[in-house]
């Protein structure tokens, strides 16, 4: 298969905290040009079927997906999983546990921005739920950006939802290694997701892929939307360093909030083993 094929291997429904249905984003990666598609909503796989539908209608090839959220060194890092049995009992459970944090997280958050004079958060974010067991801080930014408080989710987070801010609760997520064997023991590839995004010190950055690949991960997200096109480049080393397949997704959330249009992004840099390559038996 050739390493140009316009993969995306990365964005969001209303199951997590998209805006689109599963329905509707098939339809725009169609439209896009996007030849395989995965969704990899947040720590939830229930789109699974409705995508690999949605897909085959609008005549792509499709791998299930789902994005893990993982505590690692005290920061959260983001698993990607392709290619694994979505009805996978193990998986399912660890998921629907790992989800089970975030209603008492957002309960915390409501709690917090109310000391700072913004009262009726959670109902508001709940209002951009789709699923209640996902509800996140994208769900309370676009709360903030509606009520007038912030012109948009960037200001949101600069203000109110990162670390040492109002509104910011740290959750402890799943394990590397649980993420990692999930995913692997249900038949899939475990992927690191846009790795550029961590505030990871050189070291702490080197102990991620090392620990990664120890635990049977074998990809990371090269070209995404929230790399530069510099961090193309750096991570195109890493992968070749680590011997990791390279991945390649939008991150895709709302046509409003997006910086990347999913099947918009360049291709892979030359020289790398592309996922698709090692998962073609896994399409659907």
């Amino acid at each position: 298969m050739p390493d140009i094929l316009n993969a995306d291997l990365h964005c969001h429904s209303v199951v997590s905290d998209g805006t689109l249905t599963p329905e509707q984003l098939a339809g725009r990666a169609a439209a896009n040009g996007v030849e395989l598609w995965a969704l990899t909503d947040h720590d939830e796989i229930g789109g699974q079927h409705r995508a690999a539908a949605a897909a085959r209608a609008h005549g792509m090839r499709y791998l299930t997906g789902t994005e893990i959220s993982v505590t690692f060194a005290g920061e959260t890092v983001h698993i990607v999983g392709l290619g694994f049995d979505a009805d996978d009992a193990a998986m399912r459970e660890g998921l629907f546990d790992t989800r089970g944090g975030r209603g008492k997280r957002a309960q915390e958050m409501s709690e917090q921005l109310a000391r700072v004079g913004i009262h009726g958060a959670y109902e508001g974010a709940l209002r951009f739920v789709g699923n209640p067991e996902l509800i996140s801080r994208t769900h309370f930014a676009r709360f903030l950006v509606e009520s007038g408080i912030c012109r948009d989710t960037p200001e949101v987070f600069r203000k109110y939802l990162t670390e040492g801010k109002p509104g910011y609760v740290e959750h402890r997520w799943a394990s590397l290694r649980d993420a990692v064997h999930w995913i692997t023991d249900a038949g899939g590839m475990a992927v690191i997701a846009h790795p550029g995004r961590y505030n990871f010190t050189a070291n702490e950055e080197y102990a991620l892929f090392t620990e990664f690949k120890a635990h049977g991960g074998r990809g990371v997200e090269v070209v995404t939307g929230s790399h530069t096109p510099q961090e193309y480049v750096k991570y195109a080393a890493v992968a070749t360093e680590f011997g990791l397949a390279a991945s390649r997704g939008s991150d895709f959330h709302s046509p409003d909030e997006s910086h990347t249009d999913l099947g918009r992004l360049p291709p892979l840099p030359g020289g790398l083993t592309p996922v698709w390559e090692l998962m073609e038996d896994r399409f659907l």
